[in-house]
């Protein structure tokens, strides 16, 4: 399995259309659409897949719209676009153009109340996942925001989590966190039960050092921001290492600590590389080989009075014809056609 080919990148540092300061939340919605959680911006910027500036909204502040350093971006089934306002301790949701529909969350340890949330992920029903980081859980919402269930606690045992960074959640409703200062990424059922866990610190595959993004993709391959290691790596469900990629650098493939993750089906990989202010696009499928044209054993032409008269190259017996050459392809080419050989 080859990692994947780099395509295109967008961004800068600055504070225009199409800009950044520290990207880091991706998502992309089935319009193939890029939505980005511009930190340091405190905004959201929309863009097309080819990174064509689309919109942008909201501004520093606590108001309805406004932001305190949003940490990260998911959309639904229906293109609403949910955001992780970090500083202000709440969830967002806003239609895909931007206008505010409904906030919940409030400082604090009790069920919906968030300190420092992180990751937000919506399942295939309308389900809200958030990453409630410094409280050490997670916590599911229906789509209005109303509270449903959570799990988690501070520690390394299993379901146990330090400060989780972000969240996704597969086609099945399996839940995947980047449980970050425990270098590992756990995988949960949809009510939190505990299913599997990898990962240890370090810089082999399936090592990690501080993952801070994951997402899954349409085949149930999950993707992780490995981002002190500057690099993305891809598992499958049951966390088997299958590639990486990635390197520090600002060159193209490179990256400056990865942080958000977002892949499009199975194929289109979507990378927020923040310390180069700037989003970067990946292709997981292999390039169409070109095929190659075939032989030409002789040539065929209509004649004045219908008949149609053969002729074969000089390299071509009538015997090579009627043994090797059994099924024939004739192509026209105004009132001649050369003859091929069937692929």
């Amino acid at each position: 399995m080859t990692a994947p080919e780099f395509l295109l990148k967008w961004g800068s540092y600055g504070t225009g259309d199409g800009q950044f300061d520290y990207p880091c939340g991706v998502a992309v919605d089935s319009s193939r659409n890029v939505y980005v959680a511009d930190y340091g911006n405190n905004r959201i910027q929309k863009f097309s897949s080819t990174g064509t500036f689309l919109l942008k909204w909201g501004t520093f502040g606590t108001g309805d719209g406004q932001f305190n350093h949003p940490l990260d971006v998911a959309v639904d089934s229906e293109g609403n676009v949910y955001v992780a306002d970090y500083g202000n301790n709440r969830i967002q949701k806003f239609s895909s153009t931007g206008t505010f529909l409904l906030k919940w969350g409030s400082t604090g340890t009790g069920d919906g109340q968030f300190e420092h949330p992180c990751g937000v992920a919506v399942d295939s029903s309308g389900n809200v996942y958030v990453a409630d980081s410094w409280n050490n859980r997670i916590q599911k919402f229906s789509s209005t925001g109303t509270f449903l269930l959570k799990w988690g606690s501070i520690g390394t045992g299993d379901g146990q989590l330090n400060h989780p960074l972000d969240v996704a959640v597969d086609s099945e409703g399996n839940v995947y966190v980047a449980d970050a200062p425990n270098y590992r990424i756990q995988k949960f059922g949809s009510t939190g039960t505990f299913l599997l866990k990898w990962g240890s610190e370090g810089t082999g595959d399936g090592q990690f050092s501080l993952p801070q993004g994951v997402t899954v993709d349409s085949e149930g391959n999950v993707y992780v921001a490995d981002t002190e290691n500057d690099r993305i790596q891809k598992f499958s469900s049951t966390g088997t290492f299958l590639l990486k990629w990635g390197s520090y650098g600002t060159g193209d493939g490179q990256f400056d600590n990865t942080l958000g993750v977002a892949v499009y089906s199975s194929r289109i990989v979507y990378v927020a590389d923040p310390g180069n202010y700037r989003i970067q696009k990946f292709t997981t499928s292999p390039p169409i080989p070109v095929p190659k044209p075939l032989p030409i054993i002789g040539r065929m032409s209509n004649q004045v009075d219908g008949a149609i008269a053969f002729q074969l190259n000089s390299m071509t017996s009538a015997e090579d014809v009627g043994s090797k050459y059994d099924n024939l392809m004739r192509l026209r080419n105004r009132t001649n056609y050369d003859l091929r050989t069937k692929p």
